[in-house]
């Protein structure tokens, strides 16, 4: 009742009270309420005594088997049998709640995206998963065996509202969970105005890892959704699974693609191709767009079709088949690069890269075609984080392409199914995955902070792919820290990291200094938060950095220190070598960064401590400021 005091009486009517104006009372995520006001209300209660900040609601947004290989888990060997799966017993689902003010009143998925970030998470084994009778064998999550509480905040549209958020956190650190998985993220905004900022921090005050998408809207920089330095920020990557369908030209040359349709029965007889922005004037044409197959002979031929124009992929495909079309191939825009994606299309269809486009098939006609994967997926936004440009953002990348999992319907329209499974793309995927990870270590760590854990697996990541080459972007170039972070997830590392970067809960505090009026001359200052990473801005002056680690690895050990610095960048670490005598000891090292001669916006490095063991390695990102 004491939120309700704040509240001004309802003058309409005398059946009103204080309580009709309340419609969450928050008290875990923080001390506030979710109340319907007038814009005068509102601005009488922003100047009552008590309060720190009153804003209006915002929506925020969801972000749309193989892959937990891909990661190095596997059945009954290894990092998952030695955890027992993250069992703690096998009731899966153990609560199912939803938030939602106007919603339809149950915690049902509306539109498939719950069942597939969770099951990726944290699904049971499931045999015979399969679309259209593809990637056929068994599913799973990444933690098979964890318990899973549904918090239920998006509607069908998958818009999520602020205050449902707001609730739905509330009631799982309330719950007592050990992670939360969000696949939700709005733009850009100063973290007293971000939602999942403010609840995931007080989240990791209760030692509740909180992890979340980078966001897809890539490849461009700057774009990453989600930069506070307490959450885990994923970006989304490709895995070494294609869901192949192969182009056969009249020239004999072949060129594979993606699709989630691939029937049997198709001809193998050459089929005329036709794209239809070769002479049309229509600016739509290319897109394959309803009125423009109108006005083109496509009955019988194989359609030559443009990504883009504002047309999702599956309504291009009815589109072309509604024309006559025998087949579709869809062709990616330069910035789309080689990420495709397979979905389940209503025709023959294959999604090809922009390098196949342009019959340049260095990548998918090595010897192994697969050398190249993880890449990062050109949709996964990139850092630096407007908001906090002194932290490394994305985290982290995981698998977030074509990734197959449980659907609440058959998209193959078989009543008959008893479990269903569809591809979805996105870091919204990528997200469940590192929480699943997560998930993992929490099992075999109980005693770790989310610090803890997060720094596991950051300073484990891969920054090669399986030809042993750096990770490369969606145009098949070295890909930037601000695209994957501190690489590339491996779970098995992960588990055994050797030394950690840990955080205090009060060290994050800078990054709510937002709350304008409060006083927070005792908090962190961004640049010395004790981060697996390192984001500088340098001008003309030296800058000092110290960072602290924990050794969890074996308890008599020494690790030394192997620098690649930045380009135009002198780095200088004190001590260079750092000795263990026994479990948790802490140490701290200094680092400074003086810039030389700088030619670019940014330069990257990093720097690595190697034990007889164990690596720990910090990705370094250097930006010019002048």
């Amino acid at each position: 009742m004491w939120h309700h005091s704040f509240l001004p009486p309802k003058k309409t009517s005398l059946n009103d009270s204080a309580c009709s104006h309340i419609v969450y009372s928050y008290r875990n995520v923080l001390n506030g309420f979710a109340a319907r006001l007038t814009p005068d209300e509102a601005e009488l209660l922003q100047e009552t005594e008590g309060i720190i900040s009153v804003r209006p609601q915002r929506l925020l947004h969801a972000r749309t088997t193989h892959s937990t290989h891909f990661m190095g888990l596997h059945q009954n060997l290894g990092f998952w049998k030695s955890i027992n799966y993250g069992k703690a017993c096998n009731n899966k689902l153990i609560g199912a709640r939803y938030f939602q003010e106007f919603g339809n009143g149950t915690p049902l998925d509306e539109n498939g995206h719950g069942t597939h970030v969770a099951s990726t998470a944290a699904g049971n084994f499931v045999s015979g998963a399969n679309v259209f009778g593809l990637s056929n064998g068994t599913a799973s999550g990444v933690a098979p065996l964890a318990h899973v509480a549904m918090y239920k905040v998006c509607d069908a549209s998958a818009a999520c509202s602020e205050s449902d958020t707001f609730a739905a956190m509330d009631a799982a650190i309330g719950g007592g969970v050990d992670v939360i998985s969000t696949s939700i993220d709005d733009i850009s905004r100063p973290f007293w105005e971000d939602t999942i900022a403010l609840c995931s921090f007080t989240a990791i005050q209760n030692g509740v890892l909180v992890s979340t998408t980078a966001g897809n809207m890539g490849p461009e920089h700057g774009t990453v959704a989600n930069g506070a330095p307490w959450l885990l920020t994923v970006g989304a990557s490709t895995t070494d699974r294609n869901l192949r369908e192969t182009v056969l030209l009249g020239n004999s040359e072949e060129i594979d693609g993606e699709s989630a349709f691939q029937p049997e029965d198709f001809s193998q007889t050459l089929l005329p191709l036709v794209y239809p922005g070769k002479s049309s004037s229509d600016l739509m044409a290319p897109f394959c767009n309803a009125e423009s197959l109108k006005n083109i002979d496509v009955k019988g031929k194989i359609v030559f079709c443009e990504d883009g124009g504002k047309i999702n992929r599956l309504d291009k495909g009815h589109f072309v088949k509604d024309a006559g079309g025998a087949g579709m191939i869809l062709m990616n825009e330069e910035p789309q690069g080689f990420t495709t994606q397979a979905e389940p299309h209503v025709l023959p269809a294959a999604h090809i890269s922009f390098i196949d486009r342009l019959k340049i098939k260095a990548y998918i006609n090595s010897l192994n075609p697969y050398d190249h994967a993880p890449a990062v997926a050109a949709f996964s936004s990139r850092g630096p984080f407007p908001e906090s440009p002194g932290i490394l953002k994305p985290d982290i990348i995981g698998p977030g392409i074509s990734i197959l999992t449980a659907w609440p319907t058959s998209v193959e329209n078989n009543t008959n199914k008893k479990s269903t499974f569809d591809t979805l793309s996105g870091t919204s995927m990528s997200c469940p995955h590192l929480s699943g990870v997560a998930t993992l270590i929490k099992s075999a760590h109980p005693e770790w902070s989310p610090s803890a854990i997060k720094s596991a697996i950051m300073t484990t990541a891969d920054l090669v792919n399986l030809g042993n080459n750096p990770i490369e972007d969606e145009r098949g170039l070295r890909a930037d820290f601000f695209a994957t972070g501190a690489g590339h997830v491996n779970p098995l590392r992960a588990n055994d990291p050797g030394l950690i970067y840990d955080i205090q809960p009060n060290d994050r505090v800078v990054s709510l200094i937002v709350l304008q009026e409060v006083n927070c001359s005792s908090t962190t200052p961004e640049a010395e938060l004790n981060y697996p990473s390192f984001s500088i801005r340098v001008g003309s002056d030296l800058q000092a950095y110290t960072r602290t680690v924990t050794n969890v690895g074996e308890p008599v050990s020494s690790y030394t220190l192997e620098i690649v610095p930045p380009q135009g960048v002198d780095v200088k670490v004190e001590p260079s070598t750092l000795h263990f005598s026994e479990m948790y000891q802490k140490i701290t090292y200094q680092v400074t960064f003086n810039r030389s001669n700088i030619n670019a916006t940014f330069v990257q490095g990093f720097l690595k401590w190697t034990s007889s063991k164990h690596f720990v390695r910090s990705p370094i990102v250097v930006t010019l400021v002048t």
